[in-house]
């Protein structure tokens, strides 16, 4: 069995990431792929209270499970199935059911701090990263977060200045430095994820 490609696509909160990330994956559809969060990958919280869980700060790399992450990465580099985890953002905690993801000859991983993880890096054969202005994530956060999560603008700006903008220049962006192909505010995301899917699947 020929070892699955993994791509790797990152970029700040509402940049198009996962915009970018769905279309490519629904142009390798026929090819066989599987689209993998770094999103299901948060630490539980069980050990903290409801709300010592609410203080977390989520933007922060050490939020996450790199090393889970990187060591599944390498199980499907080597065709073995993994049980990813599923994350309850309501409880930060982890659910008891997982799900079976098996090697497919695509694997695509999508995250705001993907790239900020070296030994995640180290196992991904593509990186992109998606760049966009601060002012204009932030809008889409307030028109996102007021829309499907029910919260306040003053609540999201508030959380947008406290953690997820010093944050973003603290790890995501420069994070960006090791993305091989890196997409400019104002690109077409069509045109890219086509190009993309050409240079993939070629040959």
């Amino acid at each position: 069995m020929t070892p699955p490609l993994l791509i790797g696509i990152a970029g700040g909160s509402c940049s198009g990431k996962t915009t970018f990330a769905r279309r490519v994956t629904a142009l390798l559809a026929e090819h066989g792929v599987v689209s993998i969060s770094f999103d299901s990958y948060y630490r539980p919280l069980d050990h903290l209270t409801l709300e010592e869980r609410h203080r977390v700060n989520f933007d922060h790399p050490d939020s996450l499970d790199g090393d889970l992450l990187a060591r599944h990465l390498g199980s499907l580099r080597d065709g073995i199935a993994i049980d990813r985890p599923r994350y309850d953002f309501a409880t930060h905690a982890r659910l008891p059911a997982i799900d079976r993801v098996e090697p497919t000859p695509f694997v695509l991983v999508d995250g705001i701090l993907l790239l900020a993880f070296p030994a995640v890096v180290a196992r991904l054969d593509r990186t992109v990263f998606i760049d966009a202005p601060q002012d204009v994530r932030l809008a889409r956060r307030v028109a996102r977060d007021t829309v499907e999560r029910g919260r306040t603008e003053a609540s999201v700006r508030a959380q947008f200045e406290a953690t997820v903008a010093p944050m973003h220049q603290r790890f995501v962006q420069p994070s960006a430095a090791v993305a091989e192909r890196r997409i400019g505010w104002g690109e077409d995301l069509e045109a890219q994820a086509l190009g993309l899917v050409a240079e993939l699947t070629a040959g």
